[in-house]
């Protein structure tokens, strides 16, 4: 299934539904940082999925990041919450989600990165290494407000 981001973006579509999602920005013990290569949009992003019924935003995380990554994460804090009204996804069916965004802050306690059915590349980034990379801005923004320390984060 396609979708297109849009933050901020006067001419985005106008919401249909509100999915919470859950993800984590892992950080190993040389401080580099876990990014997926989404499938969908080609950009790299933190591994993050929706919520589950019955799952707390820690065990969907953990969940979502075993899945896209291959990387086993314990959780160890919060980077914050984002629900900003002006982070749009429309995808190909119809749906048209504001997003609200749960991201936890872990560290990595098994497995390796690997592809998957929705990241076609999985690595470590040292934070230097992140200029040159495509990051839709929300994700940015995200991995910036860890970096400055501006955690926990809440909309």
């Amino acid at each position: 299934m396609g979708r297109v981001e849009h933050w901020n973006d006067p001419d985005a579509p106008k919401a249909n539904t509100l999915v919470p999602a859950c993800g984590v920005l892992a950080v190993n013990d040389h401080g580099a940082i876990l990014l997926q290569r989404r499938r969908d949009t080609d950009q790299w992003a933190l591994p993050m999925g929706k919520m589950e019924i019955g799952e707390t935003p820690s065990e969907c995380a953990v969940r979502e990041t075993l899945e896209e990554t291959g990387v086993e994460v314990e959780v160890t804090g919060i980077v914050g919450v984002y629900s900003d009204p002006g982070h749009i996804v429309a995808y190909s069916d119809g749906e048209v989600r504001q997003e609200y965004e749960v991201t936890l802050l872990a560290r990595p306690i098994g497995g390796a990165p690997a592809a998957s059915d929705e990241a076609s590349d999985v690595a470590w980034f040292l934070p230097a290494e992140l200029a040159g990379l495509d990051i839709h801005p929300t994700m940015r923004r995200q991995i910036a407000d860890y970096l400055a320390g501006r955690v926990p984060h809440v909309d």
